[in-house]
């Protein structure tokens, strides 16, 4: 029982990761302006977002190795 609840808990700790990635790349856009011509959000245009974005996805990056490699 125990080696399936670390399968389980593998994938749900590397599709957190993967979402982290994935919102962290979202707000770097948004913060470079790159996500599309209408959006009207706070963080369009604003380069803290891009910092922010990127610090996220790197942590996402970090979470889905993290997982991955632990016994």
């Amino acid at each position: 029982m125990r080696a399936v609840f670390n399968v389980v808990m593998r994938i749900v700790s590397s599709l957190l990761g993967l979402l982290m990635m994935l919102a962290g790349t979202f707000w770097a856009l948004q913060g470079l302006h790159l996500t599309g011509p209408n959006d009207r959000s706070f963080m369009v245009g604003d380069k803290h977002w891009v910092l922010y974005g990127a610090i996220f996805a790197i942590l996402g990056l970090g979470q889905v190795i993290w997982s991955n490699t632990r016994q």
